[in-house]
């Protein structure tokens, strides 16, 4: 079968057609029996400018224009969930994700075995590097045939923003809002196009994981890395997140609207009530200059709640 979706970045969607199954399923996340906010990084908040008026952005996704935007003291987390933090959290609760229940999710082309090749069921039709694997999910990130035994300590992936917070609600966290998750990606610099500055390469250095080559046949891995790298890599920005650029998507818990920050408020903004799919930041390793420059810090995409890939993770956030 064809799996299309008019795709602007390195994600992809699930069909509509296989509707939601996970309506039941944030029922009985206990929360765990520990300090929530140990290890969590403490923002003061405030008034800061979000959003770009760069001719680099995409219009269509809302980037701009630049607004004033203020947003209370609030915790984050340093790192995206990893997976063991989502083993425990899986051991705890004998939780199923929705790429288990669905029993497939998207996986990038070139990390199939031949094998597995065999199985695959469809692709996306404008986005033809990302095939339907039958049996990929967190555990097994591109098929039966593969582990993450030794990533243990990279981000967990193939989740979606549904298992994110199921996540959250055992852990007694939540998703960031798209604001507080830029006001602590910019890690205290003003309208800097990277958490880092505005030159991707200071000095020929990397600073983060993304695609090096010609997007999506060749990845020369210049950065260290052709898929995820472990969640605590690169130097971590002013406030000492890591990874807010590339290496994985990271769900927020906004609704996506292209426009909403037009007439929106400015003050601890939420997003619009509904939607059909919600905001996704920070990019991933599958973000390259020629297709989808969405590693920089003001860019943003979407994706629909109960979709899963092999490049999509999240970090989590607390109230005071």
């Amino acid at each position: 079968m064809s799996h299309e979706k008019k795709t602007p970045c390195c994600c992809a969607r699930r069909p509509q057609s296989f509707g939601n199954i996970l309506i039941q399923k944030q029922e009985g996340m206990e929360k765990r029996d520990k300090s929530v906010t140990k290890g969590m990084i403490y923002l003061s908040g405030g008034e800061f400018l979000m959003g770009t008026n760069s001719n680099e952005g995409f219009p269509t996704d809302g980037e701009g224009p630049v607004r004033k935007v203020k947003v209370n003291p609030f915790y984050i987390d340093p790192c995206t969930v990893t997976n063991f933090e989502f083993s425990e959290f899986v051991m705890d609760t004998g939780y199923k994700t929705e790429a288990e229940l669905y029993g497939w999710s998207y996986v990038f082309f070139s990390f199939i075995s031949e094998e597995v090749k065999k199985t695959v069921t469809g692709v996306v039709q404008n986005a033809q590097w990302w095939w339907v694997v039958k049996g990929a999910y967190w555990k097994e990130p591109e098929g039966p045939d593969s582990n993450i035994a030794d990533r243990m300590d990279h981000p967990v992936v193939h989740v979606s923003w549904n298992d994110a917070i199921a996540y959250c609600q055992w852990a007694g966290k939540r998703l960031p809002t798209e604001a507080e998750w830029e006001y602590a990606a910019r890690g205290g610099l003003v309208q800097k196009r990277y958490p880092w500055g505005d030159r991707f390469q200071p000095g020929s250095k990397y600073m983060c994981n993304t695609w090096q080559g010609t997007f999506p046949e060749k990845n020369k891995g210049a950065d260290g890395y052709l898929g995820t790298a472990p969640a605590k890599s690169f130097p971590a920005n002013g406030y000492g997140l890591y990874n807010v650029s590339g290496n994985v998507w990271e769900w927020c818990s906004d609704w996506f609207s292209p426009t909403f920050y037009e007439d929106g408020t400015c003050k601890n903004p939420k997003g619009p009530s509904n939607g059909e799919a919600k905001v996704t930041r920070g990019g991933s390793y599958l973000c390259h200059k020629s297709y989808c420059n969405r590693y920089r810090v003001a860019a943003r995409s979407s994706n629909t709640p109960d979709s899963s890939t092999g490049n999509m993770g999240f970090r989590c956030a607390a109230d005071l």
